[in-house]
C-alpha cells in the first residue's frame, strides 16, 4: 500500500512543479504570442506600440489567471507571484496609457533588485528569507543552508536585474522578449542545480531517508 501511495504523490510533487513553472511562464508566452501575432511585417512606430499594448493587455489578463489557477490548482499563491503580479499590472497599465513600452520592461529589473536587496540585507542580518518562500522545496536544510542560499539567489537576482538592463539597452523590443524564454530561464535552471551540491552538504533532504525506511520495514516485514 505504502509503495502504491509513494509513486501517487511523487507524481503530484511533479505535476505542481510543471504547473508552477506554467504559472510563471505562461503569461510571458501569452504577451509573445499576441505581440508577434499583432506586429506590423513593415516595421513602423504606429505598428509596433499597437502590438506591444495589446501584447500588454493579455499579459496582464494572463497574469491575473495565473494567479487564481495558482491558487485553485496548488492551494496557494507565493508571495513572488503577489509581486509579480502586481507590478504586471500597475506597469502594464502604465505602458497603455502611455504607449511606452519601457515600463513593462523595467518590471524584471525592479523584482529581481527588489529581492535581491531584500534577500542580501537578510542575510546580513543573519535571516534567511528565502526559507518564508521555499521551505516546502527544500525539506530538511540546515539554517546555514538557507543563509547560503539566501545569499546565492541575492546575488543572483541583482546579476539577473544588471542583465535586463543591459538587454533593454542593447535590443529591439521583440529580442528582449525572446531573451526572456532564451537567457534568463535557462540561466535559472543552471543556477538552481548549481546549487544543488551545496544544499546537501547542508542537509538537504532528497528522500534518501524515505528510501531507507521503505527498505528497512520490507527487511522486517521479510523476516517476520
Amino acid at each position: 500500500m505504502a509503495e502504491a501511495e509513494k509513486p501517487k504523490s511523487e507524481a503530484k510533487k511533479a505535476g505542481s512543479s510543471w504547473l508552477s513553472v506554467a504559472v510563471d511562464y505562461g503569461p510571458l508566452l501569452v504577451f509573445l504570442g499576441v505581440y508577434r501575432f499583432y506586429a506590423p511585417d513593415d516595421p513602423n512606430p504606429a505598428g509596433e506600440i499597437a502590438a506591444i499594448i495589446r501584447g500588454t493587455g493579455a499579459f496582464m489578463v494572463a497574469a491575473i489567471t495565473a494567479l487564481l489557477i495558482s491558487k485553485l490548482r496548488l492551494g496557494k499563491i507565493s508571495p513572488m507571484l503577489w509581486f509579480s503580479t502586481a507590478l504586471i499590472v500597475g506597469f502594464g497599465a502604465l505602458t497603455i496609457f502611455f504607449g511606452e513600452p519601457r515600463f513593462v520592461q523595467m518590471k524584471p529589473t525592479i523584482i529581481y533588485s527588489g529581492f535581491g536587496v531584500a534577500l542580501l540585507a537578510g542575510f546580513f542580518m543573519g535571516r534567511a528569507l528565502l526559507k518564508i518562500l521555499l521551505e516546502a522545496a527544500f525539506e530538511g536544510l540546515s539554517d546555514e543552508g538557507w543563509l547560503k542560499l539566501s545569499r546565492n539567489w541575492g546575488v543572483f537576482f541583482l546579476v539577473l536585474a544588471g542583465l535586463n538592463e543591459v538587454l533593454v539597452s542593447q535590443m529591439s523590443f521583440e529580442g528582449w522578449l525572446w531573451a526572456k524564454l532564451w537567457v534568463f530561464l535557462p540561466l535559472t535552471f543552471l543556477f538552481t542545480f548549481a546549487n544543488i551540491p551545496m544544499l546537501l552538504k547542508h542537509g538537504l533532504d532528497i528522500g534518501q531517508e524515505d528510501e531507507n525506511s521503505d527498505k528497512g520495514s520490507d527487511d522486517k516485514s521479510a523476516a517476520e
